[in-house]
């Protein structure tokens, strides 16, 4: 198997020494579960750090007067004493998806009985280290004041290594957008309930926009980006290429090109159907899927059943079904449906790292484009994160 979901783990149970501000208090069992549904897989990022995603949910059984309130994470490796990471404060609210920052106080993460939060943790791995497991130890003050603390949450840590493909598109600047480490994007941040299972498709998922040499998205003087016409974006029309060898086990065109930033009508069902427009699957590997999403009207050059090479023209970016501008989506998963799969890591062989930048900024050509870090890096084997400028080969 490719990817291993991690069955039934569950609470806690034993007390230990506390760590910080409650030490020397009363510490209770925990009257909660936490759950870390998919084991994650370590992946080297374009920041050059390993990083392990994963989600803890965690869901109170708690009937206190008061609803309990997370404090406190502290993370190990393997058997370690000492933890990897602890976080708390503003850093533990922030771990928290889109939307439910809300429900986070200055002191803590309150959790009523039978509701659930989830936490999305991105977590660099120091250099040398390759963890086989990670234990989570969780903090909780109760009503008046009484500390609860869970402290066996655990989760193996796959060994496997990412999945390697080559560059999704053709030379020319490209825009990583709600990408890789950003769990308030629409991709890692949208969790997928269909038929009773649970699941993240997109957890690496990347919206690829084209740039011209100033690291714009639109040529030409428009009032908004909402006056553009496809033809304006820098990407339009781009080819998109197999990114390894494979065959095509699902593809669609006809779907017309849209306006960009017109309304948009959010589906009933969320399949490929619903949501990809024009697109392709391959599989790429026993369990290996990549998607490609949003291609462009008329321009799908496969048919299910076919082969294809690494870096042959399969479609043509464009803005079709659930996409607001023209761009490509892609991401790879361990199925080659959208729905019930897990996005699975990848890395790309080889790409320059031209700096980063927010999509937002580069819509008038006429302004200058903030880069982070700007310069020309070679990058080998690395996942390109959210905002990273790259240009393939």
């Amino acid at each position: 198997m490719v990817f291993h979901p991690v069955q039934g783990l569950a609470l806690l149970l034993s007390i230990v020494a506390p760590v910080g501000q409650d030490r020397g208090e009363p510490v209770h069992q925990a009257q909660m579960e936490a759950r870390i549904r998919v084991a994650p897989r370590p992946v080297t990022g374009s920041d050059g750090k390993r990083h392990l995603a994963y989600e803890l949910q965690v869901t109170s059984h708690y009937s206190g007067d008061a609803p309990l309130k997370l404090t406190r994470l502290a993370i190990f490796a393997d058997g370690a004493r000492v933890p990897l990471k602890t976080i708390e404060g503003a850093e533990l609210r922030a771990l928290l998806g889109a939307g439910a920052a809300g429900d986070a106080a200055a002191d803590g993460i309150p959790i009523a009985d039978g509701a659930s939060r989830t936490l999305f943790l991105w977590l660099a791995v120091r250099p040398g280290a390759r963890p086989a497991s990670l234990r989570h130890q969780l903090t909780f003050r109760a009503d008046k004041g009484a500390i609860q603390r869970a402290d066996d949450v655990r989760t193996p840590v796959i060994a496997a290594p990412p999945v390697r493909i080559g560059p999704p598109l053709r030379d020319g600047r490209w825009l990583a957008v709600e990408g890789p480490g950003n769990h308030l994007s629409h991709h890692w941040g949208s969790m997928v309930a269909i038929g009773g299972t649970l699941s993240i498709p997109q957890r690496y998922a990347i919206d690829w926009f084209g740039l011209d040499a100033g690291n714009h998205s639109i040529r030409g003087a428009h009032a908004s980006p909402a006056a553009t016409m496809d033809a304006d974006w820098i990407g339009y029309g781009r080819d998109v290429l197999a990114v390894r060898d494979g065959v095509v086990v699902d593809a669609r065109d006809g779907i017309p090109d849209g306006k960009p930033l017109a309304p948009q009508q959010v589906p009933d069902d969320l399949t490929a159907r619903t949501l990809y427009g024009n697109f392709v699957v391959l599989r790429i590997a026993p369990g290996v899927y990549a998607h490609y999403a949003h291609l462009q009207a008329g321009s799908v050059k496969v048919r299910p059943g076919q082969r294809v090479r690494r870096g042959t023209a399969i479609g043509r970016l464009g803005q079709t079904g659930s996409a607001g501008a023209p761009h490509l989506h892609f991401h790879i998963s361990d199925r080659p449906a959208f729905e019930r799969s897990e996005g699975l890591p990848f890395v790309i062989d080889r790409f320059t790292l031209l700096g980063g930048a927010k999509i937002e900024n580069s819509f008038d050509p006429a302004a200058p484009v903030p880069v982070e870090a700007p310069g020309a890096h070679l990058r080998r084997d690395e996942l390109p994160l959210d905002g990273s400028i790259v240009a393939f080969p």
